[in-house]
């Protein structure tokens, strides 16, 4: 398993202000709107940020690991559980396409480690 992308998490407090400043501040395109506005650099699709709405999720992660397929998604989940670390949104099959679970790193870092459905 390794990790395809890691994309930060902007607070989503103002999501039009968030919007605007992104795209004609930075640069980055919207990609997606629903149901985060994730937004993408239009020379490195794969340099991202994602900006959830208030109360999206809880607890909030502070940035997502892409690790590339849902199979290697179970086996981080399984290595996870076996660390006994904390996992603190169960493994989901979400209906935007991806399969997911949340997990505290050592230091309490909230981590979306995620994958793409096909």
């Amino acid at each position: 398993m390794s990790a395809s992308r890691i994309v930060p998490y902007a607070d989503g407090t103002d999501i039009d202000g968030s919007r605007e400043f992104y795209v004609e501040v930075l640069g980055l395109q919207v990609a997606m709107h629903e149901p985060v506005l994730g937004l993408t650099s239009p020379t490195n699709p794969t340099a991202q940020v994602i900006i959830p709405p208030p109360g999206m999720d809880n607890p909030q992660p502070r940035f997502g690991v892409d690790v590339g397929d849902p199979a290697a998604v179970d086996a981080a989940h399984a290595a996870a559980v076996e660390r006994g670390l904390s996992v603190v949104y169960p493994l989901t099959d979400e209906p935007w396409g991806v399969r997911r679970f949340f997990v505290k790193d050592p230091s309490g870092t909230i981590i979306n480690v995620l994958a793409h459905l096909e």
